[in-house]
């Protein structure tokens, strides 16, 4: 017997409830209104927040790399990054997120007995590490070079014409250490372009050596003049307006066939996903193990950059979803008070008849807590709709659904609905039946 009344206050309670809600339906819509706009509006933000700076972290990847690795040459010899250390390289780097890399070999070659810098390269990897390189033709392939836009202009090339590349051992050995050194600073700019400014710094070594080509009275020597070399066909332009407009790009093979020797890479380019302490890490653990003979740096303009527009971005999404949470507040606190007031009456009666100040709070908390699930339950799935809109028509990417940031969304509409309510009952609970009564 003793679970009867206990059903029955709360068959009672829910029926009050019930009947509260729907005699005052545009109240009641009022609040859900209130709760469904915040909640979508903070899923929304929340979820293009989460997802969206990742998105444009990986797209900004395509816009070049974040890190390089170096040799340090022990022996004063030029022996690069051999291709067991590459893949060594890669499988540390990609141990800290996703990444896409190229490998670049610089010599010193002759075109018209003028010096200018070659690198060789697989044009598969550089065409997906460098997104916003603008090719006018087609990439290297045997036979055939990819200019820069400086070399096609001096040379007076098109896509199509033949130009004749020397290679002079001479001239290459004078500059291994400015190569290198080169190289290890890199870390100033951008990785193509740093990558570039090495191999003119190749160039301007080469320039030296071939202007110190004289002999003892003084005369130029012959083998400056010499134009002797291998013919090439110009496959594509490059034009990117920075330092690899002055470099001839060839495949690996055709740059061994070139020089007859089979060497390491200068400079391995990376674009990693990882950012912040993840990339610092991965040079970290690169440059920890000196057995490798290998220097990692971040490029710091690239990272720096990324760093401070996502970080400006989701300062942006917090700041924005924070007045939006306090704009619920006010909106569903200021229904939850009109329905408080419209219920004066019925709340003095109430106390008047025995109801505690408890029970009556637990309804309006109730009623409110009902108001933000609805609200949140709608308002979620608007927001994802809306979030899905966004990032598919602005950013050109596909946003799936995040399970618990969903309910974790549904939750807090709720929960931001009874908070609101504190304030209104407080108000209800110090209304005095007597004073009410008396009034009607």
């Amino acid at each position: 017997m003793a679970g009867k009344p206990m059903t029955s206050n709360t068959r009672m309670f829910f029926t009050m409830l019930w009947g509260a809600v729907f005699r005052r339906r545009s109240r009641a819509i009022m609040a859900v209104v209130a709760s469904l706009v915040g909640a979508a509006t903070l899923f929304c933000l929340t979820a293009i927040c989460i997802a969206v700076p990742q998105q444009m972290n990986d797209e900004m990847r395509s816009y070049g790399a974040n890190l390089i690795v170096t040799p340090i040459e022990t022996d004063g010899h030029k022996t690069g990054i051999d291709s067991a250390m590459v893949d060594h390289t890669t499988e540390m780097v990609r141990a800290h997120g996703s990444a896409r890399y190229a490998t670049y070999r610089y010599e010193n070659v002759r075109v018209n007995a003028a010096p200018y810098v070659m690198a060789g390269v697989d044009p598969t990897q550089v065409r997906d590490l460098n997104h916003h390189w603008s090719v006018d033709g087609s990439w290297p392939s045997s036979g055939a070079v990819l200019v820069g836009r400086d070399v096609a202009d001096a040379l007076g090339a098109d896509i199509g014409s033949t130009i004749t590349i020397g290679y002079r051992s001479s001239d290459n050995t004078a500059s291994s250490s400015s190569s290198s050194s080169s190289s290890d600073g890199q870390s100033s700019s951008s990785a193509s372009s740093s990558s570039a400014s090495s191999g003119q710094s190749s160039g301007d070594a080469t320039s030296q050596s071939g202007s110190s080509a004289t002999n003892a009275s003084g005369h130029v020597s012959s083998d400056i003049m010499d134009t002797k070399g291998t013919d090439f066909r110009v496959a594509g332009i490059v034009d990117t307006g920075g330092n690899e407009d002055s470099i001839i790009y060839a495949t690996l093979n055709d740059m061994q066939k070139l020089t007859g020797t089979k060497r390491g890479a200068d400079v391995i380019e990376y674009s990693s996903s990882a950012t912040g302490d993840d990339l610092n890490k991965t040079v970290s653990s690169i440059n920890d193990m000196t057995s490798m003979h290998v220097k990692a740096q971040q490029v710091t303009k690239i990272t720096s950059s990324d760093t401070r527009i996502i970080t400006m971005l989701q300062t942006l999404f917090w700041i924005v979803s924070l007045v939006v949470l306090v704009l619920t507040l006010v909106g569903v606190s200021t229904t939850i008070s009109s329905i408080v007031s419209q219920r004066g009456y019925e709340i003095g009666l109430r106390k008047a008849l025995g109801a505690s100040s408890r029970s009556i709070g637990a309804e309006f908390y109730v009623e409110s807590a009902f108001y933000g699930l609805i609200g949140g339950v709608i308002g979620t799935a608007a927001g994802y709709g809306l979030a899905h809109v966004l990032t598919t028509v602005v950013f050109g990417r596909t946003l799936s659904l995040n399970w618990p940031l969903a309910i974790g969304s549904v939750i807090l509409s709720a929960l931001i609905a009874v908070l609101a309510s504190i304030p209104p009952v407080h108000r209800a609970n110090r209304i005095d039946p007597a004073v009410v009564l008396r009034e009607e």
